[in-house]
């Protein structure tokens, strides 16, 4: 199985401006997604779902359509089978450098001010390289590969992937 990035237009079978049906029914072949409603911590209503180890979630802000799409990488062992990809390459499986550093190739402006949460400002598509998993690391101590990716349109209000602040919701 192959989930391709497609900044600014979602990650299939998910689009940026489904509806919350539309995108439960995009997935539910793998499953039975949840969902999550607004509430006093979370100003947006969430789908969540995992495929063969790798976490996707769907996330609908205004006016109840899906604003962005996070697909979280695979623990070491799992998801041989499935590769995420932005332009061909496997995004949880090829060096973060080298990932920012195609992207760059292709045009796209790199911010890395953050480099443990790099983004494509416009797009948006923003990788994170946090964990506290036991994985290999560079010499400045960053996961040498990312651990999730985020794609939005360019008006998304944040580059920080949804579950950055723990919630992984898969």
């Amino acid at each position: 199985m192959q989930f391709v990035l497609d900044p600014p237009r979602g990650v299939a079978p998910v689009r940026l401006g489904m509806t919350l049906d539309e995108a439960v029914a995009a997935v539910s072949g793998w499953g039975r997604p949840r969902v999550y409603r607004a509430d006093a911590v979370r100003d947006f209503d969430l789908v969540s779902t995992e495929y063969h180890g790798i976490g996707f979630q769907a996330a609908m802000e205004r006016d109840h359509r899906v604003t962005a799409v996070t697909v979280w990488g695979p623990d070491e062992d799992e998801a041989l089978d499935v590769q995420v990809l932005l332009d061909g390459l496997d995004v949880f499986r090829t060096p973060a450098d080298e990932i920012l550093a195609h992207a760059a190739r292709n045009g796209r402006r790199i911010d890395n001010e953050d480099p443990e949460a790099p983004y494509v400002p416009g797009v948006t598509l923003a990788f994170t390289r946090t964990t506290s998993q036991n994985v290999p690391r560079d010499a400045t101590g960053l996961p040498t590969h990312f651990t999730s990716v985020l794609v939005a349109n360019e008006n998304y209000r944040t580059a920080e992937p949804l579950g950055a602040a723990g919630e992984s919701g898969a």
